[in-house]
C-alpha cells in the first residue's frame, strides 16, 4: 500500500507540474525561416528582449545564441507551439533564440504495432526514421544562414544547443554528429562550433529507456521497432557517441516519473567510461515538465545553467 500510495502522489504532482508547463498561451516568434519543403521544416526566432547577465568583451553587444530542440517523444501531436513560452523566456533573459520544428512520428494504422514497436492500439508512434534525423541535422547546417537574416542581434559564435525530453536526446544527437560512425549520412568531418549542450530530462541513453519502457517505448520506436533497434543504435544513440568534446550539460528533475533519472545517470555513466566529464544537475522536488514551465524555479535554473556556457 505505501508503494501505490507514492506512486499515486508521484502521478498527481506530475500531473499538476504538466498542466502549470502547459497553462502559458503560445508566444509568436519575431521571424520564421523554412529549412527545407516540408511544412515541418521550419525555425522560428526569438530575438533577444532583455540584457544578459554579462556582456562578454569582444561581443559587440550581439547575445549567445540557444537552440532550443522540443520535446514530445518524438510523436506527431507534439509540436514546437508547446515550448514557445519557455523560448520566450530566454529571450526575456537576454538570449537570441532559435526554435527548431522537424517531422515526428505519424499516427499508426492497424497491424503496424509489431512493425514499429509500438504496444497496440493505433495511437501515434514515436518519431520517423530516418526523417526525423534528416531534419535536425539540415536545420543545424542552415542554421548559421538563417541566424544571419532573421537575427541580427546574435552572435552564432556563441551557440549553445538545449533540447527537453526527446528534444534532449536530439541535442545531444545532434553535438556528436562528428563521431557518428563513418557511413552515417549525418556524419560531419569536425566537431559543431558550440559553446555545449544543456540537455533537459533527456531520453539520452536509448537502451535504458528502451528497458524502462520511457514514453511507452517510444525510443524503441524511433529506431523503428525491435528487429531494427540494435542495428540503428549506433546512428542515433547519444550514450554510444563519446566523447565528443563539447560541453554538456544534463539537468534533471529527481522526481521525474517521465524520463526517470536513471536515464540521464546512464549517459552520464558511458560519458565517464568514455573518458569525458558531463555535468549532471539534479534539482529537489522537481520533476519532467518545470524545467520548461517559466512559472517554475526549475526554469530558471535551466537559464542560468545555458548562461554558463554562453557567457
Amino acid at each position: 500500500m505505501p508503494d501505490e500510495v507514492s506512486r499515486e502522489a508521484a502521478e498527481a504532482c506530475d500531473a499538476a507540474e504538466e498542466a502549470s508547463a502547459f497553462s502559458h498561451p503560445p508566444v509568436e516568434p519575431d521571424a520564421t525561416a523554412p529549412y527545407g519543403d516540408h511544412p515541418d521544416q521550419v525555425i522560428d526566432f526569438y530575438a533577444p528582449r532583455g540584457p544578459g547577465p554579462v556582456e562578454a568583451p569582444g561581443t559587440g553587444g550581439l547575445a549567445p545564441l540557444v537552440v532550443v530542440l522540443h520535446g514530445g517523444a518524438w510523436r506527431a501531436p507534439y509540436d514546437r507551439r508547446h515550448i514557445t513560452p519557455f523560448a520566450d523566456f530566454l529571450a526575456r533573459r537576454g538570449f537570441a533564440v532559435a526554435n527548431v520544428e522537424y517531422r515526428r512520428g505519424a499516427p499508426a494504422t492497424d497491424g503496424a504495432d509489431e512493425a514499429t514497436g509500438g504496444r497496440g492500439g493505433t495511437g501515434p508512434v514515436a518519431g520517423r526514421w530516418p526523417e526525423t534525423f534528416d531534419d535536425v541535422a539540415a536545420a543545424l547546417d542552415a542554421l548559421p544562414a538563417l541566424v544571419r537574416e532573421a537575427l541580427p542581434d546574435a552572435d552564432p559564435r556563441r551557440t549553445v544547443i538545449t533540447g527537453h525530453s526527446a528534444g534532449g536526446h536530439l541535442a545531444l544527437w545532434a553535438a556528436a554528429r562528428h563521431v557518428l560512425p563513418a557511413d552515417s549520412p549525418w556524419r560531419t568531418d569536425r566537431p559543431a562550433p558550440l559553446r555545449g549542450v544543456v540537455a533537459l530530462a533527456p531520453i539520452a541513453d536509448l537502451r535504458v529507456a528502451g528497458e524502462l519502457a520511457v514514453c511507452g517505448g517510444a525510443a524503441v520506436q524511433l529506431l523503428g521497432g525491435e528487429a531494427l533497434f540494435e542495428e540503428r543504435r549506433p546512428y542515433a544513440d547519444p550514450a554510444l557517441l563519446l566523447p565528443t568534446g563539447i560541453a554538456t550539460t544534463l539537468v534533471q528533475g529527481r522526481t521525474d516519473i517521465v524520463v526517470p533519472r536513471a536515464v540521464a545517470e546512464a549517459y552520464a555513466g558511458a560519458a565517464a567510461t568514455a573518458g569525458e566529464v558531463v555535468g549532471l544537475t539534479l534539482l529537489e522536488g522537481a520533476g519532467h515538465f518545470p524545467l520548461i514551465d517559466p512559472a517554475a524555479d526549475a526554469c530558471a535554473v535551466v537559464s542560468e545553467e545555458i548562461a554558463q556556457l554562453a557567457w
